[in-house]
């Protein structure tokens, strides 16, 4: 085979590794695992190494399976779960400690510190974040003050720091490129999305050194090449893209208007805005979208921190499925009469409410509860969510009215879910042929960059629809579960004593 594409999708609990054909077709996949860390309450963390060794183990495996060699890879493309934070040295390539990841909250109190000192609002102007321990800036922060020597030797230029990506092209490089894409840097809250450039004043707030930053470039870019001693040749690199970002492009939302939410661990909705950035009003996120020639992209985002991980919470935790795929049939079976809320702020509440602090609540319980109103309450809660950032991008003034849904990620192979989650929209919700949209968008970017593959416009005519899910329940019995949603998360947040920020 010629004229493959190798994507690498790097992700929280798994690395994959993905060969696509000269018609974007899957080749061949590989996928490992790999273990998280919880040394304390609030902490994550990964082992860089496990990151690289799967990553390169998947890599060499999907070359094989698509019985091709190194030398008939076109281009590679690499996309990450984001925000996630590594340091290392930049002589040896050893990280100084585990990376933090993104769903880490060891700075929220950083965080909050930096918010009663009233820097959030030069915060959001200049990086489109808001201060939360989600991001970058401050996990860095954190290494720098809390390794034994880290910050002096990175004041020396000895330590260079990367979100997941830039570790990698790093180790693939064999050490000689130190860089970035716009998509990424834009979720470092050290990045002024608006100059495009890293920015001085939040440099200086979390106190970080220039030297340890990599060179920011589009998202298709010359990225150089692998070391041969990797995959038996040298390969070109020539995408990068944050998974989120790679996700929209690979739903082809090239337009304003176009919409698409990933249901993985967390879930991640993203509403494209074009050349305009526009700035919320309603505590959800300005960032890149994409950035080819120099010209990005701009999007609304909203972060839900539980999707996915609330049907693991039914199975590890609970015990009442046994697998995924049971939570859609068993939520079928709830009593329509019993109304049972699941918020599940495990690890806090993400947008629109960024309550670092809340956790847990369930409300309406009954003796008549059962497994399967725990399951639909769960699922019900990744709907009602998604609804939560669709107001608030309303609300915001962006072009939301009448937008069609794309989603994907594990949660979207559910029927059960994805009707539900239409009806509690009352938007229509489309699902494509293509699930593995985040290594298609990653494959992408890479392949066109190396003239294998079509345009934007070309590639949108491509995108097929597997099944659309239209609202099927009635507007009164809408509102009336979402007004009790509401209601569920003002509790929540006042059991907290936190008010009310929707």
């Amino acid at each position: 085979m010629s004229g493959c594409v190798l994507a690498i999708d790097q992700g929280t609990t798994s690395s994959r590794a993905m060969a696509f054909d000269e018609d974007l077709n899957v080749a061949a996949k590989s996928q490992a695992e790999f273990p998280q860390h919880f040394p304390r309450s609030g902490w994550v963390e990964h082992d860089p190494e496990d990151i690289w060794s799967t990553t390169v183990e998947t890599a060499r495996e999907a070359i094989s399976k698509a019985d091709s060699d190194a030398k008939d890879i076109a281009a590679i493309g690499i996309t990450n779960q984001r925000e996630t934070t590594l340091l290392w040295d930049r002589e040896t390539g050893k990280p100084v400690d585990r990376a933090i990841v993104w769903q880490d909250r060891r700075t929220a109190d950083l965080c909050e510190r930096l918010k009663a000192e009233g820097h959030e609002r030069a915060v959001a102007a200049r990086s489109g974040l808001l201060l939360d321990p989600y991001f970058s800036a401050t996990k860095l922060a954190w290494l720098l003050d809390n390794v034994d020597g880290a910050r002096r030797a990175a004041e020396e230029g000895k330590l260079a720091f990367g979100t997941v990506d830039t570790f990698l092209l790093w180790r693939l490089t064999g050490g000689e490129v130190h860089a970035t894409d716009a998509t990424n840097a834009s979720r470092t809250m050290l990045y002024n999305i608006m100059e495009h450039r890293w920015d001085e004043d939040l440099l200086k707030l979390f106190r970080v050194p220039r030297a340890v930053l990599p060179e920011v470039r589009d998202c298709g870019a010359d990225f150089g090449h692998t070391d041969a001693g990797l995959f038996g040749v040298p390969v070109p690199i020539a995408g990068i893209a944050g998974d989120q970002q790679a996700a929209t492009i690979g739903q082809a939302c090239f337009e304003p208007g176009m919409m698409k939410s990933t249901y993985g661990t967390g879930c991640f909705a993203v509403l494209v805005t074009g050349d305009k950035a526009v700035r919320s009003d309603n505590r959800l996120l300005t960032t890149i979208a994409y950035q080819f020639d120099g010209k990005p992209v701009y999007a609304l985002e909203g972060s839900i921190f539980i999707a996915g991980a609330a049907v693991q919470w039914l199975r590890d935790g609970l015990g009442l499925i046994e697998d995924a795929a049971r939570a859609g049939p068993l939520a079928d079976e709830a009593n329509a009469h019993h109304e049972v809320y699941l918020v599940p702020a495990f690890a806090g509440l993400g947008a629109p409410y960024w309550d670092s602090e809340a956790r847990g609540a369930m409300f309406g319980l009954t003796r008549a509860t059962g497994p399967a109103e725990f399951a639909r309450a769960a699922l019900e809660s990744v709907c009602f969510q998604t609804r939560d950032l669709l107001e608030a991008m309303r609300r915001d003034g962006a072009k939301a009215g009448n937008t069609v849904l794309r989603v994907d990620g594990g949660m979207a192979v559910s029927d059960w879910t994805m009707q539900r989650l239409a009806d509690i929209l009352g938007a229509t919700v489309d699902r494509p042929v293509v699930h593995e949209t985040t290594a298609l968008g990653a494959a992408y970017v890479a392949g066109m960059q190396a003239g294998l593959y079509p345009g934007p416009e070309e590639f949108a005519g491509r995108w097929a629809l597997e099944r659309r899910f239209e609202p099927e329940m009635q507007a009164e019995e809408r509102e009336r579960k979402y007004a009790g949603w509401q209601d569920a998360v003002r509790r929540t947040l006042s059991a907290n004593g936190v008010e009310d920020r929707q």
